[in-house]
């Protein structure tokens, strides 16, 4: 068994995470990998659990935030390319 890095949980079911980097990590949850790994929006500050946006080295949870702080970069940005569906 291994011990979540996050809850303590020590659990049959933990998973290891390994990074780019070469750094290792170990959960028993999504929860608790999201937790200590997801990306923070430099606007709203929520967990970037989804694709997210980056202009700049900076990463943001939507288009809209990457607009409310990049100015002129933030504002080329778009969630959705292309027409709406019917």
């Amino acid at each position: 068994m291994a011990t979540c890095e996050v809850c303590g949980n020590d659990y049959w079911g933990a998973f290891e995470v390994r990074t780019a980097s070469g750094a290792v990590h170990t959960f028993d949850c999504f929860e608790c990998a999201i937790h200590r790994m997801a990306p923070i929006c430099e606007h709203c500050e929520t967990k970037i659990v989804g694709h997210g946006v980056e202009v700049s080295g900076r990463f943001f949870c939507c288009a809209h935030c990457a607009r409310a702080v990049e100015g002129a970069q933030g504002a080329e940005v778009r969630d959705a390319v292309g027409a709406r569906p019917a």
